[in-house]
């Protein structure tokens, strides 16, 4: 674990679902940030000693960049009772266009947080691009409608989930694209992110970054695919039409799938989701 600057910190762990044929590295980041009245852990997984005796003299609070990282949220919210921030789930419709599975694979949706949105005692709230959360938190829209940007402006910190990511070239927006909207769009969607005075910039996937290295992803990409020809075929839904704004809003009180599908039948699909797992 690294404390990058006064209340800010960032530690790797092994995914513990991850296999040699993912296109993702075993370690995969997680950061945490104290506001003196919080502590916030960010897509958090084995968490250190170190964190957790300060939780007990904190507010701890999860928030997830993405449903799909939910890592070891479950653990924490039995352990410290902490609430849990996230995106919503992938719907069926959601699963059909990112990985092209069929209605029948897709059933009610996804299965990521299934626990949290059935039981729980109500800890988890959904959030949405462009929300603030109570916590401090404001989002920003990413590379998908449920894989957000998160800016904290007490540390000066851009959390940037699976959207710009580091798998050991670098700062990097990520290639893995679904769902039909451009790698341009996604640059675009970055670009908000240089007003603001950035100092830290936390992926879920690699080390951590400064504001150079994101002004080159957001100012230099767009000219840089364009010389090299070299674009990847993108497929990410950015939109958002049909999820709430919640605010915080309990999971209770949103449309959220259940899992009528068969275990077996869910696995396919979260076969079909692997470049987002993790």
């Amino acid at each position: 674990m690294r404390e990058l600057a006064t209340g800010v910190w960032h530690w790797q762990a092994p995914h513990p679902d991850w296999s040699p044929d993912d296109r993702w590295p075993r370690e995969v980041s997680s950061s945490a940030v104290d506001d003196g009245t919080r502590l916030l852990l960010f897509d958090p997984l084995s968490v250190p000693p170190g964190l957790l005796a300060l939780a007990a003299d904190r507010q701890p609070v999860v928030v997830l960049t993405a449903p799909w990282h939910e890592r070891g949220t479950r653990s924490l919210v039995e352990l410290l009772g902490a609430p849990v921030f996230t995106p919503p789930p992938d719907t069926a419709d959601d699963l059909v266009r990112k990985f092209g599975v069929t209605r029948e694979q897709a059933g009610a949706g996804s299965l990521d947080l299934t626990w949290l949105r059935t039981g729980a005692d109500g800890a988890g709230r959904l959030y949405a691009a462009g929300d603030r959360l109570p916590v401090g938190i404001e989002a920003f829209s990413g590379r998908e409608h449920n894989d957000l940007v998160l800016w904290d402006s007490r540390v000066r910190a851009v959390i940037a989930g699976d959207t710009l990511v580091d798998f050991g070239r670098g700062l990097q927006i990520n290639d893995r694209l679904r769902g039909g909207v451009t790698r341009e769009q996604v640059v675009q969607r970055l670009r908000p992110l240089l007003a603001l005075p950035v100092e830290i910039v936390l992926p879920a996937h690699g080390a951590p970054a400064d504001r150079a290295a994101l002004s080159v992803r957001c100012r230099s990409d767009l000219t840089a695919r364009s010389a090299s020809r070299s674009s990847v075929p993108s497929t990410v839904h950015g939109g958002r039409t049909g999820y709430p704004r919640s605010d915080g809003e309990p999971f209770a009180r949103q449309p959220l799938a259940r899992r009528p599908q068969p275990l077996a039948l869910g696995r396919v699909v979260r076969a079909a989701a692997e470049p987002g797992r993790g």
